[in-house]
């Protein structure tokens, strides 16, 4: 089953980050073969820290990953948790993107590797995570 890679492992890897790079880096090359999957959210919040989109995409070694565009289904369903969240008291409208990102997985039926679960676990259970607790 394909796998959402969330921005932050994408990130671990780009920045070698001492902490979660070699979780991250191995956590892809298990997973290689099932298919890793990035759509235009995921990519906006890994690239900002880029100049132009040719230094992103060869920081994200583009050629591993495949590139998605989010269904449109699944902006409805994004917009439907945000909702939920700020009706249990949420205030950070930065969370937006997660939401698209779990709801492209449900739509779509892929899973999610990522080292932050708890938003996907909490407004997408349905989505099965790959995580450091999961796949240490």
């Amino acid at each position: 089953m394909p796998c959402l890679v969330d921005a932050n492992v994408l990130i671990d890897i780009a920045v070698r980050d001492p902490n979660w790079l070699d979780w991250s880096r191995q956590a892809m090359a298990d997973h290689l073969d099932d298919g890793l999957i990035v759509n235009p959210i995921i990519f906006a919040e890994f690239s900002y820290r880029y100049e132009d989109p040719e230094s992103a995409e060869y920081a994200l070694d583009i050629e591993a990953i495949t590139r998605e565009n989010l269904p449109w289904e699944s902006a409805f369903i994004a917009g439907a948790a945000f909702r939920v969240y700020r009706a249990r008291g949420g205030t950070r409208a930065s969370t937006l993107p997660d939401f698209f990102i779990g709801a492209h997985a449900l739509v779509c039926g892929y899973r999610i590797l990522t080292r932050d679960p708890s938003g996907y676990r909490t407004y997408f259970p349905e989505v099965e995570l790959i995580t450091p607790e999961t796949s240490p």
